[in-house]
C-alpha cells in the first residue's frame, strides 16, 4: 500500500487540490485503464494529448491527475493535480515506486543496437537457464520464463512502457526470477521507459539504419541509443563496429569489449554453435551473449559447454524444406540485417536465392531503395512486395523500393498480394534452392490501413510448400 505523498515525496513537483493521504490503487497513461484510486497522467504523444482524457479519467475514479504544463481543462478541487516538468520521466519513477522498486532485486541486462537484439537476449536467457538460473526474456517476440512465453497483458512494444514493465517485474520477483533480460530499443530509451529500471550489464551491439525519420534524423537516434551507456553499471561493446566504439569513448563505466578483432577482450576462435545457427552475425550475437555470462561472473568453459545448444528465436532464419528446398522466414527489415541474410544464405545456397521482401509503411524511406540494392546483388531473383504498408500506398512503397534496382531487370517483379508472392517464389524454386522471405519474421499480423489482419509469413511458406508437393505429385501421378 503506498498513500499519494509516499510516491511524489521524493520528486520535485507542485501539488494543488484533493486529498494526498489517498491509497494509490495504479498509475496509467491510458484513461480506459484507470481505476478508483488510480493516478492518471495526462502527457502529450505523438498522435494524441493526454489532457482531451482527463474528464474520463476522472468519471473512472481516478484521484490524482500528473500534468507538464498549465492552462489544460479545468479539474474539480477534489482531485489532486501533480505538475512536474517531464510526465515520462515521472511515469517511469512512479511504476517503479508502486510496485517497491523490484529491479533492484534481479539482475538486469538491457541488449540494444539496431539489429540482433531479439537473438542476443534469447541466447542470454537460454545460457542462464542451463547454468541453473531462472531467468526472463522481454522484447519484441514477447516475455518468455527460462524459454516458456508467458500471458501478461501489455502492448506488442520492444520496449514495455514504464507503467506494463515494472508490474511485470515484480511478477518475474514473485515467481523466483533472478535474471532480467530485456530489449532496449531507441525509443524506448529516448521516452524514458526505462529510466528507474536499474541496469547491471548494457550491451552495444550495432549501429544502422532504422527510426531515422521517428527521432528525426541519425544523431538523435545515436543519442536515443547512448542513453543506456548512462545508466548501465557494466557495458559490452561490438569492437568491430566502429560507431559502437567511438559512442563510449567518454564512458565512465567499466567496458567491456567483444569480436573478432585481436584487441577485443572477448574473443572465442574456436567457438562450437549450433548449425542450424548460420552467419557471421549469429556467431557476433553469441559473443554477445557469452559476454554478458563472463560480466556475471560465470567461467568460460562452462558458458562454451552450453553455445552448442543455443536456439534461435521464432522468425529469426526460421527454417522450412520440403523436397530439396529450404525456406528461410527472417525478421530483417534493415539494410544491415537484409545484407547479413542474404549474405550468409548465398554463401550455402546450391541452387538459385529467391528473395521474397518489402518495407514497411510510415518508416525510413530512406533504406527502402538501399534494400531493393542488396536484394538484387545477392540474389538470384527478386520478388518486392506489401509488408506493413499502415496508412502508405502500398503501390508507392514498392516503387521506393524498384528504385534501387538502377533500371529494368528481367530478374525482379513485383506482386503487392503477400500472400501470392510466397506462393509464387516456393512454387518456382527447385531442389537446392533457397528462398527467403524477409521483414516480418515473428509477426502473426499485417499492418494495413483496413487495420491489423491476420498473416504470418512462417504459415503461408508452409501452406505453399505442402501445396507444391501435392502437385508435383499429382502432376507425376497424371504421366
Amino acid at each position: 500500500m503506498l498513500f499519494l505523498t509516499e510516491l511524489i515525496k521524493d520528486w520535485p513537483c507542485t501539488v494543488t487540490g484533493g486529498e494526498l493521504r489517498t491509497v494509490v490503487t495504479g498509475i496509467t497513461e491510458d484513461s480506459s485503464r484507470v481505476k478508483k484510486g488510480g493516478v492518471f497522467v495526462a502527457r502529450k504523444g505523438n498522435l494524441s494529448d493526454g489532457a482531451m482524457y482527463i474528464k474520463k479519467a476522472i468519471e473512472q475514479g481516478a484521484a490524482a491527475i500528473v500534468i507538464d504544463r498549465t492552462n489544460l481543462t479545468e479539474i474539480p478541487p477534489d482531485v489532486v493535480v501533480i505538475t512536474v516538468s517531464d510526465c515520462t520521466k515521472f511515469m517511469s519513477h512512479a511504476s517503479a515506486q508502486l510496485v517497491g522498486n523490484p529491479a533492484k532485486r534481479m539482475k538486469v541486462i538491457a541488449v540494444t543496437g539496431t539489429n540482433g537484439k531479439t537473438t542476443v537476449t534469447h541466447f542470454i536467457g537460454q545460457l542462464l537457464s542451463k547454468l541453473g538460473n531462472r531467468a526472463a526474456v522481454i522484447g519484441t517476440t514477447g516475455i518468455f520464463i527460462d524459454g516458456v512465453k508467458i500471458d501478461y497483458e501489455c502492448p506488442k512494444m520492444t520496449t514495455l512502457p514504464a507503467e506494463y514493465l515494472h508490474p511485470l517485474l515484480k511478477k518475474c520477483v514473485d515467481e523466483n526470477v533472478s535474471h532480467i533480460v530485456l530489449e532496449a530499443s531507441s525509443l524506448g530509451l529516448s521516452s524514458n521507459r526505462l529510466d528507474h529500471c536499474d541496469i547491471d550489464i548494457g550491451i552495444l551491439l550495432n549501429i544502422g539504419t532504422d527510426h531515422y525519420e521517428e527521432h528525426g534524423g541519425k544523431p538523435a537516434y545515436i543519442n536515443a541509443k547512448k542513453r543506456l551507456i548512462q545508466m548501465a553499471k557494466t557495458m559490452i561493446v561490438n569492437n568491430d563496429d566502429k560507431q559502437c566504439v567511438k559512442m563510449v569513448k567518454n564512458a565512465t563505466v567499466p567496458l567491456v569489449y567483444f569480436g573478432m578483432n585481436p584487441s577485443a577482450d572477448v574473443r572465442v576462435p574456436e567457438l562450437k554453435m549450433n548449425p542450424d545457427i548460420l552467419g557471421h552475425y549469429n556467431r557476433m550475437n553469441t559473443l554477445a551473449a557469452i559476454s554478458a555470462l563472463l560480466v556475471l561472473g560465470y567461467y568460460v568453459d562452462d558458458i562454451l559447454l552450453h553455445c552448442e545448444l543455443l536456439q534461435l528465436p521464432e522468425g529469426r532464419l526460421q527454417q522450412l524444406e520440403r523436397d530439396g528446398v529450404k525456406v528461410y522466414v527472417d525478421y530483417a527489415h534493415t539494410p544491415d540485417a537484409l545484407e547479413a541474410v542474404l549474405q550468409t544464405l548465398s554463401n550455402s545456397c546450391y541452387g538459385r536465392l529467391i528473395t521474397v521482401f518489402g518495407c514497411g509503411g510510415q518508416r525510413d524511406k530512406g533504406k527502402r531503395a538501399e534494400m531493393g540494392k542488396l536484394a538484387v546483388l545477392y540474389s538470384s531473383s527478386v520478388i518486392v512486395t506489401s509488408d506493413n504498408p499502415r496508412n502508405e500506398d502500398p503501390k508507392a512503397i514498392i516503387s521506393d523500393i524498384m528504385e534501387g534496382f538502377g533500371g529494368e531487370c528481367s530478374a525482379i517483379e513485383a506482386e503487392l498480394d503477400r500472400k501470392y508472392a510466397i506462393r509464387k517464389a516456393i512454387f518456382c524454386a527447385a531442389p537446392g534452392d533457397i528462398v527467403l522471405i524477409a521483414g516480418k519474421g515473428h509477426e502473426k499480423s499485417q499492418h494495413t490501413a483496413d487495420g491489423l489482419l491476420p498473416f504470418s509469413d512462417f504459415e503461408e511458406a508452409a501452406h505453399a510448400l505442402s501445396e507444391k508437393t501435392f502437385l508435383d505429385i499429382k502432376e507425376i501421378n497424371m504421366e
